[in-house]
C-alpha cells in the first residue's frame, strides 16, 4: 500500500535559490518497517494482517515529501538521499509516530515528524520544528485507515512546505524580486 498522492500542492510564492536533499527519516522500531501499525493501547503496537506499505514507512514519508516539494516549485531542485548530486540544503527528519489508534473519539491516524533544515556548507541548522498530524478515519478497516493516512500525509506535506520556505536562509539563497518574481496562481 502507498499513501495517496497529494492532490493539491500550494505553489511557492518565490523559489529558494538552492537545491534541497530530502533524507529518509530516521526511525526506530516499530516505525522503521513496512507494517501498517495500530496502537490499541498506550504500551502496545500491532500490525494489520495481510497488508504492508510498499516500502518502509520512512521511505513512504520521504517520497511523499519529495513529490510535494517538487510540485510546489519552492526549490530549484529537490533530490533524495539516494541521489549522488550535491545540494546546498538537506532536510533531516525523524519519524516518531506513524500508526492508527482508537481513542474514545473514534479511529484516527497519527504521523509525527521532527524536521531540521541544514545548510550543507556550514552544517548550520537553519530551522527546526516538530509536526504532528492527527487525522480521523471513517472506520477501522485497512482501507479506511490507509485513506486517513493519505489525508494525513497530504496535510503533513503542506505544513512542511510552508515551514521550509520560511526558514532563515543565507542571503544568497533567498529569492530577489529582480531574479525571481512572485508566481501567479
Amino acid at each position: 500500500m502507498d499513501l495517496a498522492a497529494v492532490q493539491t500542492v500550494p505553489a511557492a510564492e518565490q523559489r529558494i535559490q538552492a537545491s534541497l536533499r530530502v533524507d529518509t527519516p530516521y526511525a526506530s522500531e516499530p516505525f522503521n518497517g513496512s507494517l501498517i501499525l495500530a496502537k490499541p493501547t498506550p504500551q502496545e503496537f500491532r500490525a494489520y494482517e495481510g497488508t504492508r506499505w510498499r516500502d518502509t514507512a520512512p521511505v513512504v514519508v520521504r517520497d511523499t515529501l519529495v513529490n510535494s516539494l517538487r510540485q510546489s516549485g519552492a526549490y530549484t531542485n529537490v533530490i533524495t538521499d539516494t541521489n549522488p548530486a550535491q545540494a546546498e540544503l538537506t532536510l533531516v527528519t525523524e519519524l516518531s509516530a506513524f500508526h492508527s489508534e482508537t481513542p474514545e473519539s473514534g479511529p484516527q491516524v497519527v504521523i509525527e515528524l521532527h524536521l531540521q533544515m541544514v545548510h550543507n556548507r556550514s552544517r548550520a541548522s537553519l530551522c527546526t520544528r516538530t509536526e504532528r498530524v492527527v487525522e480521523p478515519a471513517s472506520g477501522t478497516s485497512v482501507d479506511q485507515i490507509v485513506e486517513a493516512f493519505g489525508t494525513a500525509g497530504s496535510d503533513l506535506a503542506a505544513r512542511v512546505i510552508e515551514w521550509a520556505t520560511r526558514c532563515e536562509y543565507p542571503s544568497r539563497l533567498r529569492p530577489s524580486p529582480e531574479t525571481d518574481p512572485p508566481r501567479q496562481p
